[in-house]
């Protein structure tokens, strides 16, 4: 193997525990003073991030790159697939939209993507002391092992030692490891440098006889077990968090409701806010039942038009309307934003097939989705409040009409959004509204609770989260065997 400094975590399934593993690992090196980045070669999400540069990547290297105390940058995440259709994705490299590819087609210009892997990954060692890998979803998916870019095909190229997570809260972990391993070439296997089992709970001793097995079985050490950790929050890389805070007898909070569609593109837009003590917030599934609520919540969506259409065929044109009509609150964010006005035009097919839906008709404005992506990192003033916001712009979308008379926000001066006449519905482009403990305050009492407890630092969760992390690799993994490869 290279002697350069990079390692790389892969796991035995999605969701094992890959992009916390590389927080804790970076968090721990930027700790001790060294100069880390994170990287991943592939990422398929609809959460992102824009980065300083410019580009645009997966939200969970944007907060890998925080735990290290840089600002994301394009080259920590070199391909970004943004899912759009069932069998489509608009592909990203380098930060920019270079077109919609069908799977088929992807899967032809993987050699493209990897030249464009391996340009970002050299740049980042040529800065860092230690680049930190995150691999995607499992390496041993045989239909997707051919061309592969994100995984061992990465490792391979890059000649870098791997570390193998897995979720024993799944149930089935010795399964999940001794298959990975079989399904790997031998090369492949060689460069595993042992495993992590991740999130056990319980008497470490009860495990003990299968960690011995384990490491006989396979001649690769466990570098260590990864307990469960209560209270720990890191912004989802893609699945829809769990929901937030509950009610509690005698508590009264703002009750928050986000539909669930199926393009939702940017949920961390309400991780600040779910876990606010002031909310009581629930995402809910098209088709069950919504629950008495002060506030809903349209989301961003990768494929506007489609995401609307299922909206109105499960009634949520009568849903909202009713809830306006009892003087409840709305606010659209990015294409949530597009679906309150009279139309939604796609005439390059950017998100779908093309063509114009018309939207729920409640802000006076039309939007066209054009071929140009806007991506940029805000800041202002909100148009209702006294009160500052941050947020960053991640659309192609370009809405006209009077409605956006009555902004929303101003940024840098300029209006942004649009309220309604009543006051009842706003609309915004920007993501992350909810982040400053400022606005959220404000968005919390225009929504309708007269008073707000003392300011919540969402930023100081987010980094103490990080912290968390660092604190437990550090107390249960095995430093004698990952140091010689760092």
């Amino acid at each position: 193997m290279t002697s350069t400094k990079t390692i790389m975590v892969q796991g035995t399934t999605s969701d094992a525990g890959k992009s916390t593993l590389v927080v804790a690992l970076c968090r721990l090196l930027y700790r001790k003073g060294l100069r880390v980045a994170p990287f991943k070669p592939q990422n398929m999400a609809l959460n992102s991030a824009v980065t300083i540069d410019g580009g645009e990547i997966g939200r969970a290297q944007a907060v890998q790159a925080m735990a290290c105390g840089l600002e994301p940058h394009s080259d920590m995440n070199p391909i970004l697939l943004k899912p759009n259709t069932d069998t489509g994705s608009q592909v990203i490299i380098h930060g920019k939209v270079v077109g919609n590819m069908e799977a088929s087609g992807y899967h032809d210009y993987k050699a493209v993507a990897m030249n464009a892997v391996m340009e970002s990954w050299r740049r980042l060692q040529a800065q860092y002391d230690h680049v930190v890998v995150e691999g995607a979803g499992s390496p041993a998916e045989i239909n997707l092992r051919e061309g592969d870019v994100a995984n061992m095909g990465f490792a391979e190229a890059a000649d870098c030692p791997v570390i193998l997570i897995a979720d024993i809260d799944r149930g089935g972990v010795f399964a999940h490891i001794v298959g990975t391993l079989a399904l790997l070439s031998e090369s492949e296997r060689n460069r595993i440098i042992g495993f992590v089992i991740n999130r056990f709970r319980g008497d470490i001793a009860m495990l003990k006889p299968g960690l011995e097995w384990l490491e006989k079985e396979t001649g690769k050490p466990v570098i260590g077990v990864l307990p469960y950790l209560q209270g720990l929050h890191i912004e989802a890389e893609d699945a829809v968090a769990d929901n937030g805070t509950l009610t509690t007898y005698g508590e009264i909070k703002l009750r928050v409701v986000v539909p669930i569609v199926r393009h939702i593109s940017n949920h961390t837009d309400f991780d600040a806010l779910r876990l606010h003590p002031d909310v009581d917030f629930h995402f809910v599934r098209l088709g069950e039942a919504i629950p008495p609520c002060d506030l809903i919540i349209l989301p961003g969506s990768k494929n506007v038009r489609a995401d609307l259409a299922s909206l109105l065929e499960h009634g949520w044109r009568q849903i909202l309307a009713k809830h306006l009509r009892y003087g409840g609150k709305v606010l659209g964010i990015c294409g949530g934003f597009q679906m309150l006005g009279q139309m939604i035009h796609d005439p390059h097919a950017q998100e779908g097939e093309a063509g114009s839906s018309a939207g729920f008709g409640w802000l006076a404005m039309e939007t066209t989705i054009e071929t140009e992506k806007r991506l940029a990192r805000v800041h202002g003033k909100m148009a209702f409040a006294d009160a500052t916001i941050t947020g960053y712009e991640i659309h192609m979308g370009v809405s006209h009409g009077d409605a956006l008379d009555n902004p929303a926000l101003y940024i840098d001066g300029k209006p942004e959004g649009a309220t309604s006449a009543d006051g009842l519905i706003v609309g915004t482009y920007l993501h992350g509204i909810f982040d400053h403990p400022e606005s959220t305050a404000a968005w919390i009492k225009w929504a309708g609770k007269d008073t707000v407890s003392e300011p919540y630092d969402y930023f100081a969760l987010r980094a103490s989260s990080m912290d968390m992390l660092a604190d437990s690799a550090e107390q249960h993994l095995d430093w004698d065997i990952i140091n010689q490869y760092l």
